[in-house]
């Protein structure tokens, strides 16, 4: 049985409709991720979930119950979900430990059980030395583990989580996504993670959900996301790509500055024109031309930045007008002005809508 499945649900405010037809089912134990742009309808879908708004159109049901429609909502307080906030939400006059276990004193538990629940959670987010101190003493790594400990210690069903590392600088978001994923994987709860950074999405969700408009334009692994988006906005969205414009020319497609067959293409029918999208470091960059498969164009090296990991080159096809983005190791080094050979692979041309 699927322990949270929304079927067809919308929202709408007056004229505005934030969410529409969204429909997804989650197994026990999944993590799925809401991922889209501001206004997409991302926190609006989350905030149905959890009860503090009531679907217009559509049902929501937890373990085969319905707990939202239009004409009934199940209170948040008796759903068996928690749910941690953008801003943590943790009580600046108790101590962590007391921020900890105040759902288990709400839930009337003796002290030497919350005591005893409270420490095991703070040893597991790595906490337990700083269990007496106030929230203002914390880092804001520090007082989002207490927000992640408060909302497991209680023992969900469901955990909902709203953009809960945008306050955080970049060293610690990165490393507060794998704490909140190796946190997911001890304890298994279903979880709901609502942002708007694809990193944070591919490094812990089983599947994400890409919003786009209140409505879904893909639901997919994160691996299968980047690889095989379906629309131009997936591709774009969900790192970096180059979108390739092209058009039927007998047995070939017409690109910018060079062809490729069309028995090579994925998609390459009809009238009209085709759109690809190939990622910058799909693409092999030479100065020699390359033997075997791919297609080999020649090109001009027109900009490039070294970003420490990777090179980021910007290279125009000879005879064509449009850059294309081409992503090198380190040791790969260009100069602009430089005549070189691109190297595509066909199979990683992807057809988008």
């Amino acid at each position: 049985m699927s322990k949270l499945v929304l079927k067809n649900v919308a929202r709408r405010y007056g004229a505005v409709e934030a969410v529409a037809d969204f429909s997804l089912e989650l197994v026990p134990g999944e993590f799925v991720s809401l991922l889209g742009p501001s206004g997409c309808g991302k926190t609006t879908t989350l905030r149905m979930i959890a009860g503090f708004a009531p679907p217009s159109s559509g049902t929501i049901e937890m373990d085969g119950r319905q707990i939202s429609s239009p004409s009934s909502v199940v209170p948040p307080e008796k759903r068996r979900m928690s749910m941690i906030f953008q801003s943590y939400a943790i009580w600046p006059n108790m101590t962590v430990g007391e921020n900890v276990g105040f759902g288990l004193q709400v839930r009337k538990l003796s002290r030497g059980e919350i005591d005893r629940k409270v420490d095991a959670i703070l040893d597991v987010v790595q906490m337990r030395n700083l269990k007496g101190r106030y929230p203002a003493e914390l880092s804001g790594g520090q007082q989002q583990r207490v927000a992640l400990a408060r909302a497991i210690v209680v023992e969900p069903e469901v955990l909902l989580l709203d953009e809960p590392l945008s306050n955080l600088d970049a060293n610690l978001r990165e490393e507060m996504r794998f704490e909140i994923r190796r946190l997911h994987d001890e304890f298994k709860i279903t979880t709901v993670y609502v942002t708007h950074d694809q990193s944070e999405a591919m490094v812990t969700s089983d599947r994400i959900v890409v919003m786009n408009h209140g409505r879904i334009e893909q639901i997919d692994a994160p691996h299968v996301l980047y690889a095989r988006p379906r629309s131009r906005f997936v591709a774009g969205f969900i790192g970096r790509t180059n979108f390739l414009e092209g058009a039927l020319n007998g047995g070939d497609v017409r690109f910018d500055g060079f062809s490729a067959a069309a028995s090579r293409l994925e998609g390459a029918n009809g009238s009209g024109a085709l759109l690809y999208s190939l990622r910058p470091q799909a693409i092999g960059l030479s100065s020699q031309k390359p033997n075997g498969g791919s297609l080999a164009v020649e090109a001009e090296i027109a900009g490039r930045s070294y970003l420490g990991e990777y090179w980021d080159y910007q290279v125009r096809p000879l005879g064509g007008a449009k850059l294309v983005r081409v992503s090198t190791g380190p040791s790969t080094v260009f100069e602009v002005g430089s005549r070189v050979w691109l190297e595509i692979d066909p199979a990683a041309m992807v057809r988008v809508d």
